[in-house]
């Protein structure tokens, strides 16, 4: 069971996301699929909410690339540590393309049930994304503007 689960995660990131196969999305969600992650619009329940998810980080990263970093599994449960990259060349929620790289991590924590996953629990680096995009200051650079601030009164 264990191993049959963590071939449907792996198909997951395989064909949805780095393929950009969409169709698949029926076949890998159960119709009332729910998906935690704080980070990411909430575009509803089941496989169509997915297809809409890919469908964002797919048009801003057109070269989005998912590599399993390790998978582990038990009964229902299947845990995939990731990593990801892609370059910025399309709207991410209003954020203009900026044409830079990006490389960042995360996990994913799904619930197989009945051979397809009806949930999902995702944590990743998206303050990572945005100081990669340059949209939000690395630490670096935020504690040198306050160094120079306080230097120029």
């Amino acid at each position: 069971m264990s191993e049959h689960n963590k071939a449907i995660v792996r198909r997951l990131f395989a064909e949805l996301w780095n393929n950009g196969n969409l169709s698949v999305a029926g076949e890998l969600f159960a119709p009332n699929y729910q998906h935690h992650d704080a980070s990411t619009p909430d575009f509803g329940r089941g496989p169509d909410s997915e297809k809409k998810r890919a469908s964002l980080y797919r048009n801003a990263f057109p070269d989005v690339h998912f590599t399993i970093e390790d998978v582990i599994a038990e009964g229902e449960t299947v845990m995939t540590r990731w990593s990801c990259r892609g370059t910025h060349k399309g709207d991410l929620n209003g954020i203009a393309a900026t044409n830079k790289q990006f490389t960042i991590t995360g996990i994913t924590i799904a619930r197989v049930s009945n051979g397809k996953i009806a949930e999902g629990f995702v944590n990743w680096d998206a303050l990572g994304l945005m100081q990669q995009l340059g949209v939000v200051a690395q630490p670096v650079q935020t504690k040198a503007v306050a160094l120079a601030a306080t230097a120029s009164r």
